[in-house]
């Protein structure tokens, strides 16, 4: 990926700069990959300059959740989760256990994950994945922190493990849904929630999903970037080295909104709602 440029003005063009009709929740930030290193507290600034006022930035093994609480703590409207990708499940042990363990006892640390089942790559086995996300279960039950669930490809086995463990666990979303209907009203049935990316503005694979959109309900549902990466397709202006951030998360709710018929303002403040409900943000740090 190439380096980001060096000054905010030249990353972001005007016309890209389109501010929320209210207050956004990005609950799915990765800032702490290393595209955003020369430039993100540019990147952070250009999130709330367009109403994107609280990011929930996504800590995916050790080294970038302790990153992620650190950013957290050092700045106000920023969150972090905690947890081990199923890329890197082959590395679960008892050491990381323990690192994990003290990271979610970390008051800016506001769920488990990312975690979960990937069987589209399988980077780790399909048991390797299975036996870290049913110790971060187990983590999630013990502190009772929601989880930050990622699935692809694993749609009937995620739903087998959660239904093994709801009673269990407090709230639970799939982050970046991607999945087809019957694994949709699986997770709704589990009285899960829901998380949106620029996926659906991808004209090339998003049209399944435009379809289930209005299945979702409002207080089930959540938007996310979970930048850099999908940077959306419905953009009306090319951005130069199509690293993805948070000021962008605006265009994903407005093509949303369009697909489900609803208000883009009446959309941002329920899954606004939905976030800091869901995250407990009203007694956070």
């Amino acid at each position: 990926m190439p380096s980001p440029p060096d000054t905010a003005d030249d990353f972001l063009p005007e016309a890209l700069r389109f501010v929320a009709p209210a207050a956004l929740v990005d609950i799915g930030a990765n800032l702490t990959h290393q595209s955003f290193a020369k430039d993100r507290d540019a990147v952070i600034a250009r999130a709330r300059a367009a109403n994107v006022t609280t990011l929930i930035l996504t800590g995916t093994d050790l080294e970038h959740a302790e990153q992620a609480v650190e950013l957290a703590r050092q700045t106000p409207g920023l969150y972090a989760t905690a947890g081990v990708h199923p890329h890197d499940a082959s590395r679960w042990d008892s050491t990381l256990a323990r690192g994990m363990r003290d990271l979610h006892e970390q008051p800016e640390t506001v769920a488990v994950g990312e975690c979960g089942l990937d069987f589209n790559r399988n980077f780790s086995t399909p048991a390797d994945q299975e036996r870290a996300f049913e110790a971060q279960l187990g983590l999630a039950a013990e502190t009772g922190l929601p989880l930050f669930i990622h699935e692809r490809d694993a749609g009937q086995r995620m739903l087998e493990m959660l239904r093994a463990w709801r009673d269990d666990i407090a709230d639970a979303v799939v982050h970046c849904f991607t999945g087809e209907r019957q694994t949709l009203y699986g997770y709704l049935d589990l009285d899960l929630h829901i998380g949106l990316t620029g996926w659906l503005c991808d004209e090339r694979r998003g049209h399944h999903l435009r379809e289930l959109l209005g299945d979702i309900p409002l207080q089930r549902l959540m938007v996310e970037t979970d930048c850099p990466y999908l940077l959306p397709r419905n953009l009306p202006a090319k951005l130069k080295g199509r690293r993805h951030e948070p000021a962008l998360l605006p265009w994903i709710v407005k093509e949303i909104a369009h697909w489900r018929g609803t208000d883009e303002t009446e959309l941002a403040r329920a899954t606004t709602a939905t976030a800091r409900r869901f995250f407990r943000l009203e007694t956070a740090p």
